[in-house]
């Protein structure tokens, strides 16, 4: 069975709740209400698990409907910095600051009797034009939308080309402690990192810096290449079942992400270089505390084998992975 390793991961091993028997839960478009558009401390929690449990979410798309046809130009339906809806809180009993709230992404499906995704070319959005961050005096690139049928197989993006069907959550965080940030931004957190790694069998682990660690969770994709290059993926509503679990006194600066053949550390700033020396130093650093490397001998490998994924390099923060493979984390003589 391809999730044999579960049984091995950070949270069988680790997770307060891994153990029990999950309830599930449901939280559909009327349970969620109003979705959010900023990520923080303020927001009225819409549901309460126990460790352990599993939930069911109806996610909207990045652009909570309002594209409707490709006859549609995002500078008429949307309003900045009003996309990336997200479903939560979602609280977890027991989380107190200090602990890591682990988010186990089981399954991922489009919604709706056609179900199809959006991509856009938004202007002054994306990384090969000029932005409010990134300014000239360049006019935007075209408004160009895209509607792609998407299922449980393939993303038919053209008659020419069929994409495999690639699922992950573009936007997965926690709280911060008092700071409330809008939707679009990635950071110590989490929020919208964009990591194709963070689909159905990946297990993000996100530090807790709120009472009830205040989970988030939107911006499904059905795919997506390195960088989301243009600053939209294949946007689409989901189905996304997750299992969450609390680990106790595991303080981490920034996510993490474990699979099962590769651990990843995940940092987000700009310039793209500052989100690469985050990552990669958190994965050294990760090494030494729990694998029993020596700091340098760990820093010099990863130069060997260390492995890069970028997430965004659109968004108001870039994000990057820094991974390495678990066969070489085993302990000497194993």
């Amino acid at each position: 069975m391809a999730d044999r390793w579960l049984a091995d991961s950070i949270v069988a091993r680790r997770g307060v709740g891994w153990a029990r028997r999950p309830k599930l839960h449901d939280l559909t478009e009327a349970a969620q209400g109003q979705y959010h558009y900023t990520i923080g401390p303020y927001s009225e929690p819409v549901l309460t698990i126990a460790p352990g449990d599993r939930v069911r979410i109806e996610t909207r798309d990045a652009f909570e409907g309002a594209i409707r046809t490709e006859r549609d130009k995002p500078s008429k339906r949307l309003r900045m910095p009003f996309v990336n809806p997200q479903n939560g809180p979602i609280m977890i009993e027991g989380a107190e600051p200090g602990d890591a709230i682990a988010v186990h992404i089981e399954r991922m499906r489009p919604r709706g009797d056609n179900p199809r995704g959006t991509c856009c070319m938004i202007p002054y959005f994306g990384a090969l034009t000029g932005t409010a961050l990134t300014a000239s005096l360049q006019p935007p690139l075209p408004e160009i939308t895209r509607k792609i049928h998407v299922d449980e197989k393939e993303v038919r993006w053209s008659a020419r080309v069929v994409l495999p069907y690639a699922p992950h959550i573009g936007t997965l965080s926690t709280s911060p402690e008092i700071d409330s940030i809008n939707s679009l931004t990635p950071g110590p957190h989490g929020g919208n990192m964009d990591l194709p790694d963070m689909g159905p069998g990946s297990i993000t682990y996100l530090p807790v810096r709120s009472t009830g660690g205040r989970l988030f969770i939107g911006d499904a994709h059905a795919c997506q290449g390195d960088g989301e290059v243009c600053g939209t993926a294949v946007e689409y509503a989901s189905e996304t079942t997750i299992r969450v679990d609390l680990i106790k006194s595991w303080a981490l600066d920034w996510p993490r992400l474990e699979r099962q053949d590769f651990i990843m550390t995940i940092g987000s700033a700009r310039p793209l270089e500052d989100a690469t020396r985050i990552a990669y130093r958190d994965l050294v650093l990760w090494m030494e505390a729990e694998y029993g490397f020596d700091r340098w001998d760990a820093y010099m490998m990863l130069s060997q084998c260390g492995r890069v994924r970028l997430g965004n390099f659109v968004d108001p923060n870039y994000t990057v992975g820094a991974g390495i493979a678990k066969k070489y984390l085993a302990p000497e003589g194993n």
